[in-house]
C-alpha cells in the first residue's frame, strides 16, 4: 500500500499589504526577479532547473497553470507588484510573499533571498483561504 505525506499546514500569518505607494510598487517591480525552484516544475521549459527525480509530494506545479517560460513568470511576478498584491513586510527590504493571478488560480511567490530580491511561485490550493483574499484584491484593483 502506498503511502501518501499530508499536504503541510498553511502559513495563516500571511497578510496582503494594506496599501504600497504607486511608487514602492514600481520600485520593488524593476528589482524583483523570478529564479523558479525544481520542486515546483514536472517539466523544466526554459528555467534551466533539472526536476527532482522523485516529486515531493505535496508540492504544487507551475505547469498546472501552464507556465512554462521564465519571462511569462517574470511578468506575472511585476503583475502582482504593481497590483500591490505583496505581504505586509514590504515596506523596506523585499517582501516575503507576492501574489498573483494567473488563468483563474491564485500564484504565490516566496522570496528565496532577501538580499537579491529572488523569488519561486507555485499555485495555491483553491481552499487555502488566502487564495481568496488574493482574487478579491486582484479583482478589485485590476477594477480601479
Amino acid at each position: 500500500m502506498m503511502r501518501t505525506r499530508a499536504r503541510p499546514k498553511r502559513n495563516s500569518k500571511r497578510r496582503l499589504h494594506p496599501e504600497l505607494t504607486v511608487e514602492r510598487r514600481r520600485a520593488l517591480a524593476q528589482c524583483v526577479k523570478y529564479v523558479g525552484s525544481p520542486l515546483h516544475k514536472r517539466n523544466p521549459g526554459d528555467f534551466g532547473l533539472t526536476p527532482p527525480v522523485a516529486a515531493r509530494p505535496g508540492k504544487s506545479l507551475c505547469d498546472d497553470v501552464s507556465i512554462f517560460e521564465r519571462d511569462k513568470a517574470q511578468v506575472l511576478l511585476r503583475e502582482g507588484v504593481q497590483a500591490g498584491l505583496v505581504s505586509r513586510d514590504a515596506d523596506e527590504g523585499f517582501p516575503r510573499h507576492i501574489w498573483m493571478v494567473h488563468e483563474g488560480r491564485v500564484i504565490e511567490a516566496r522570496c528565496d533571498n532577501m538580499e537579491a530580491g529572488t523569488y519561486h511561485g507555485y499555485p495555491l490550493e483553491a481552499d487555502d483561504p488566502m487564495a481568496d483574499a488574493v482574487k478579491r484584491e486582484w479583482s478589485r484593483r485590476q477594477a480601479e
